[in-house]
């Protein structure tokens, strides 16, 4: 994920940066996180290589934040934009430029917090990671990377899309809970897979795009098709 903060007054940024930072390892979000002093430098790069996720001020000396907006939109419909002000006044031209937030100065490590909760529903798990003791030491390993896990004899064995395989010694359950997101379902007591890498589940097994088969047990056969076809219906959405 590419986070931008724009903000003329570098003090102000760096704080943000903090607090970001806070966040980020927070939720287990990789991001890089670009600081620009002005509108104009900000469009420049963001013309060259788009942001996922924009913290915009609105009054920057002889700028005005929202102009800055509106010239982003011109190019880029689709990164989450926050304005951080002191004041909300600006709320109806916020409406105009579909600005996903305001961040009110001075803001709290709270505000900040329930702010991320809410974007990263609307990211996507590609910027997720966990982080697991394997032999060799620590391997970070995005969402994205996993197909499918199982626990067997007090180990967990990760699966991933490059072939290769990752094992950690930790219970199921702790292991679950390190993937507290929409993308995975739990297909039996020791069994989870990634729905992002699942072509089709024929009542039985989901198959994998790559076309490795993964059971279900009977009893979760319903709840796999509606979990399957959730996942099918947001990412469309």
């Amino acid at each position: 994920m590419r986070i931008a903060i724009v903000d003329d007054i570098a003090s102000e940024r760096q704080t943000l940066q903090d607090g970001l930072d806070g966040q980020l390892s927070r939720l287990s979000l990789d991001a890089l996180v670009w600081g620009f002093g002005s509108g104009a430098e900000f469009l420049a790069a963001a013309e060259k290589e788009r942001f996922d996720l924009v913290f915009l001020d609105i009054y920057m000396g002889d700028e005005n934040g929202v102009d800055t907006a509106e010239a982003l939109r011109r190019f880029d419909r689709d990164c989450l934009l926050v304005f951080t002000t002191t004041s909300t006044d600006h709320a109806l031209d916020g409406f105009r430029v579909r600005a996903f937030h305001y961040l009110v100065k001075p803001w709290t490590d709270g505000d900040l917090a329930a702010l991320f909760d809410e974007i990263v529903r609307r990211l996507p798990a590609d910027d997720r990671y966990i982080e697991v003791n394997a032999t060799g030491g620590a391997v970070r390993l995005r969402y994205r990377e996993i197909l499918y896990a199982e626990h067997h004899q007090h180990r967990i064995h990760i699966y991933r899309a490059d072939g290769q395989e990752t094992v950690t010694r930790q219970t199921f359950r702790e292991f679950s809970a390190s993937l507290g997101d929409g993308c995975f379902f739990r297909c039996s007591r020791g069994v989870i897979v990634n729905l992002g890498h699942v072509a089709d589940f024929n009542g039985m097994d989901f198959v994998l795009k790559d076309g490795k088969r993964v059971p279900v047990s009977r009893d979760l056969a319903k709840a796999a098709r509606m979990a399957f076809g959730d996942f099918l219906f947001g990412k469309g959405n």
